[in-house]
């Protein structure tokens, strides 16, 4: 039987709020520049609907601008957010090798579930080698529904998984887990918000955390 482990990256592998409000404030710094924004960046309304795919951020964020503006502020924020992972500004979690090294010697098959976008996911994984560990990283733009769920399910299909268990920090993730008959450890990271964490079937605050859990699930 093919076991998986599928993660969420941005708050759960990569410490997205490292280039976050950097990379937020350049942006609507941009926009201010085109007098289309007035004021500071909405880093912290941000940071509550972390996980949602890109676009609703930007519905959120911008409910008075126009789709072209919102298209145009989309593209400028993931230039700004791959430049400054390139530029080192970003992290990994601690563990993350460390745990990766783990389940790769204990036979599992990882993957990577992420609401961001191909380019972004791809420039952190090139950035910290994370190839080496992981089978395939996936985008929410690969799922014309924009759902994590179908995100989730389609890996499973493409791989004939049957037994998988997805590692997250917010209700996407969870929700993905159950909808698909898995499992859902939910990390207690910087975005994780306890009434979501509530849904997982495991919480954990450290990476390292994970091998006693699947130690006990055993294979």
């Amino acid at each position: 039987m093919l076991e998986a482990v599928i993660f969420d990256m941005d708050g759960t592998l990569f410490q997205t709020n490292k280039i976050l409000e950097l990379s937020l404030e350049e942006t609507f710094s941009v926009l201010r520049s085109r007098n289309e924004w007035s004021s500071e960046a909405p880093t912290q309304k941000y940071r509550e609907i972390m996980g949602v795919p890109l676009p609703v951020v930007w519905e959120t964020l911008l409910p008075n601008h126009s789709t072209e503006i919102r298209r145009i502020v989309d593209e400028i924020f993931l230039e700004k957010l791959i430049a400054n992972i390139n530029n080192g500004n970003g992290a990994l979690y601690p563990h993350v090798n460390e745990i990766f090294d783990y389940l790769k010697h204990e036979g599992y098959f990882i993957f990577i579930a992420s609401n961001g976008l191909n380019e972004y996911l791809n420039a952190i994984v090139n950035c910290y080698k994370l190839d080496k560990w992981v089978a395939e990283t996936y985008s929410i733009q690969q799922i014309g529904t924009q759902n994590k769920d179908d995100l989730v399910g389609h890996i499973l299909k493409k791989h004939h998984i049957s037994n998988a268990t997805v590692v997250g920090d917010r209700i996407s993730d969870f929700n993905a887990a159950k909808n698909n008959g898995l499992k859902a450890i939910g990390c207690r990271f910087d975005f994780a918000q306890e009434g979501e964490l509530a849904q997982a079937d495991f919480i954990i605050d450290d990476l390292l955390e994970l091998k006693n859990i699947f130690k006990h699930q055993g294979k």
